[in-house]
């Protein structure tokens, strides 16, 4: 009697329980779950026409639309493995993901077919091009396959241990590796988030967040358990994230910081008439407590932190309110908010361990690695073993991630490890730098890395984005920072700056800041 845990059991109970409910959302489009489930069946059927079956790979290079969203039911459905890429990437990269992955069929959105068709020579394994969205000479068309296409499929015999994706990392310094991810490690994820994020049928799931990054956080299937709206947005913008969740009546969005930096800080006229409500899950990069305190006080909004990577499916801890929190002050909750929190209750186990793998002091201050273990994490990674080896050491997954555990037993990132500053002997977190930064009234964004120091070996470098219109000095910063700060974290140089670098999915890339390639604007 026993059932396979598979996301793709979502969308039967969706089509089933609720197949004249407004499944998905693509700007005019308007799909009910019948139409979005005949859709994805008839994908499914026009892959196997072109030789896609189990195990096989298909890969996506697509923003948020509805095109991409089918994919991660109709390439599965075949017990095939959908391989989400990151859509900013270069041509030369498209080649390396989908001749390391072995993709057999490419789905590309119009605004990236030229790209690819530049390097289509050099992906070696690929059989078939689709266009997603638009036209071009020598690609298939994704509405023509579908028109063409029996409502019917060969169905899979699928395993719970089968690979459903392959999701590749930043690979920021170096080649990046292809997680793979198995349909009990996205319903497990996709459960626990139900749980302790409670959504109904009557919500509506605004796509701030790509589909690609780690699926979505799995949302391409958790707003299809409970029968809720996908409500796709191309183009993360401000005032298209305003005007979309107005229109749509958007309950709930995904995001990391920086967008929620973005959010907070738009145009005022349109800020003022934004729906209250919203419930916000945030990821990436632990927010600042001012960015929180913003969300929640300006806009009345409900901001949760998770915390996981693209290798624990992805997440494995959420900064769950207490009742106890409803004594606080405004600015106490957010800087309860900031901290990633505690284990979700399908994710498994999670530990901070010193170098000995002992559990550290539950004090606020001593700091270890996040380890964690469980229904979420990653099968391994594709066609590499050493580092799978690596990743798996003593039999938990070792994140990479300095935290420190507070006693009430909430995680807090203090700086990915191989970003913590050791100045003049003494740790200094440098996400603590930016979240002081951060409150400072003319700053808009902030980065802070270790560079070198003739006296302390490395010292604190911020690089600064400044509010629009706003003007500070440098020396202004420094004494802020001095008044919130201890002596010695105090950093040694700020540097003016217009933008900085970022992942697609909002991280800073903080290797490009050590490098001195931000575009530093000295003062």
């Amino acid at each position: 009697m026993e059932t396979p845990q598979t996301p793709l059991e979502f969308l039967r109970r969706a089509r089933k329980v609720h197949p004249y409910r407004q499944a998905v959302v693509d700007g005019e489009l308007r799909f009910d779950y019948a139409t979005f489930g005949d859709r994805c069946d008839r994908a499914s059927a026009a892959w196997a026409r072109l030789g896609v079956g189990p195990g096989d790979r298909v890969g996506t290079i697509s923003p948020n639309t509805h095109q991409h969203l089918e994919q991660f039911y109709a390439v599965p459905q075949l017990g095939a493995v959908i391989v989400p890429m990151n859509y900013r990437l270069t041509a030369d990269d498209f080649v390396y993901l989908a001749n390391h992955s072995g993709c057999v069929v490419l789905c590309v959105h119009a605004d990236y077919l030229e790209l690819v068709d530049r390097v289509r020579d050099q992906m070696t394994t690929v059989e078939h091009f689709v266009a997603l969205e638009g036209r071009a000479d020598g690609w298939l068309i994704y509405d023509d396959l579908l028109a063409d296409a029996p409502p019917t499929f060969p169905a899979a015999d699928i395993a719970e241990t089968d690979l459903l994706a392959i999701n590749y990392t930043s690979g920021t310094t170096s080649k990046p590796k292809g997680v793979m991810i198995t349909h009990r490690n996205a319903w497990s994820n996709s459960v626990g988030v139900l749980v302790h994020w409670h959504m109904t049928p009557a919500d509506r799931y605004l796509w701030t967040l790509p589909m690609f990054h780690a699926n979505g956080w799995t949302f391409t299937w958790t707003v299809t358990a409970v029968g809720a709206t996908h409500v796709c947005l191309r183009k993360v913008e401000a005032l298209a994230i305003y005007a979309t969740i107005n229109r749509e009546e958007v309950t709930h969005l995904s995001a990391a910081p920086t967008v929620l930096i973005a959010i907070a800080n738009g145009p005022e006229a349109e800020r003022k008439n934004l729906r209250k409500g919203v419930k916000v899950v945030t990821a990436g990069a632990p927010p600042a407590p001012a960015t929180i305190e913003r969300m929640e006080g300006d806009l009345g909004w409900h901001i949760t932190q998770v915390y996981g990577l693209t290798e624990t499916a992805p997440l494995i801890t959420i900064c769950e309110p207490l009742p106890a929190h409803d004594a606080l002050t405004l600015a106490e909750r957010a800087q309860i908010k900031a901290r990633q929190g505690i284990e979700l209750i399908t994710s498994g186990e999670t530990r901070v361990v010193d170098e000995q793998m002992n559990d550290v002091a539950a004090d606020g201050q001593t700091m270890g690695e996040i380890v964690a273990r469980g229904n979420v994490v990653m099968k391994g990674y594709y066609n590499d073993p050493e580092a799978t080896d690596k990743a798996f050491a003593g039999g938990w997954f070792h994140t990479g991630d300095a935290a420190v555990v507070h006693p009430d037993g909430y995680i807090e990132i203090r700086d990915r490890f191989k970003d913590v500053i050791i100045s003049g002997g003494e740790n200094i977190s440098s996400i603590e730098i930016e979240g002081v930064l951060l409150r400072h009234p003319a700053v808009l964004e902030v980065g802070v890395v270790g560079m070198p120091h003739e006296k302390w070996g490395e010292s604190p470098n911020a690089f600064v984005v400044l509010q629009p219109g706003q003007q500070v000095t440098t020396e202004a910063l420094r004494l802020f920072a001095r008044e919130h700060l201890a002596h010695f974290k105090v950093p040694t140089g700020f540097h003016l700056v217009d933008e900085l670098p970022k992942t697609a999915t909002g991280k800073i890339q903080k290797f490009v800041l050590r490098a001195g390639k931000a575009g530093i604007a000295a003062q």
